[in-house]
């Protein structure tokens, strides 16, 4: 964990000044994520005439569950490559840009960026999401008692965001065009990203550089890895909109569904009994568990429909 000592002082309702960035950081974003996720499924089931994708709602629910259980999935590689590659205040300012740029992709009004947009999206959720909840954390020594308290407050910003993104997006979305709506939700990441920017030196030396860095070759390697995974994702992508491939959603999700769980499984498996961890880090892995659920219930969730 980064020493972050000169942080005790109280700053922000007697808590260290880099809750604040985080807290506001995290509010703007959790406002585009619900912003945007509130808009989701009705646009894709609109019809033509009311400038929607006219999907069926099998079709539409399943996109929604596969893209739901991406943004839990990617927290996985996303919290890798800041404890390995980046460094959590790093990877959280290029997910949030990633994020942006997703939603300025899903506001052009036209069809064929749409996935696209929701790509960029839940990749750019992966790197920020798990990130900025665990530099929380880092703001505090091990034995800091404000610890709980921080994290009751950080939780208030995510909640308020969410409202936020409900009234603000949903509002565009309903009575001006779906289009402003997502355009809405990259304007509130955008005002996340630069309060962020302005406001980081709050955040001192708290997961400034890698935890557990790779070594320059290796490093080297990992970036290799994840240019051609990216090359690849825009391959598929490509292939499907322009008709090479067929990808049915309905099918697609319920395998998606078994595959990520099996992956955080065997992930959790590996770092608890061959991560060699003391005990009070076993109990502490215990909560990570519950991050499979969400995967199982957007796989479940985005089946139900077709039996309709």
């Amino acid at each position: 964990m980064s020493s972050n000592t000169h942080q005790n002082g109280g700053g922000f309702f007697g808590h260290p000044k880099g809750l604040s960035t985080l807290f506001f950081t995290e509010m703007w974003e959790r406002m585009s994520y619900y912003g945007m996720r509130a808009l989701l499924v009705l646009f894709m089931t609109a019809s033509l005439q009311e400038e929607g994708l006219a999907f069926t709602v099998a079709a539409a629910t399943a996109i929604y569950g596969l893209y739901t259980g991406a943004v839990y999935f990617l927290g996985l590689p996303g919290g890798w490559i800041a404890d390995r590659l980046l460094g959590g205040q790093r990877t959280i300012w290029y997910g949030g840009i990633i994020i942006m740029c997703g939603h300025i992709v899903l506001a052009i009004p036209t069809d064929s960026s749409f996935f696209i947009g929701l790509i960029l999206v839940a990749c750019g959720t992966g790197l920020l999401k798990p990130n900025i909840s665990a530099l929380v954390g880092h703001l505090y020594q091990p034995d800091d008692v404000r610890r709980d308290s921080g994290y009751a407050l950080y939780y208030m910003g995510i909640n308020i965001g969410s409202i936020l993104g409900y009234a603000i997006c949903g509002y565009f979305g309903e009575n001006v065009g779906w289009h402003w709506g997502f355009g809405a939700a990259a304007v509130g990441m955008a005002i996340g990203l630069i309060q962020y920017r302005r406001t980081i030196g709050n955040l001192g030396d708290a997961s400034l550089a890698p935890e557990n860095p790779l070594a320059p070759e290796k490093a080297k390697l990992a970036w290799r890895i994840i240019g051609v995974i990216a090359v690849g994702v825009a391959l598929i992508t490509g292939l499907a909109m322009n008709g090479t491939i067929v990808i049915n959603p309905t099918v697609m999700a319920q395998y998606v569904a078994v595959a990520f769980t099996l992956t955080f499984l065997a992930y959790f498996g590996f770092i608890y009994f061959g991560g060699k961890l003391s005990g009070s880090e076993k109990r502490k892995c215990g909560p990570c568990s519950w991050f499979v659920w969400p995967l199982l219930f957007s796989g479940q969730a985005s089946s139900k429909p077709a039996h309709l």
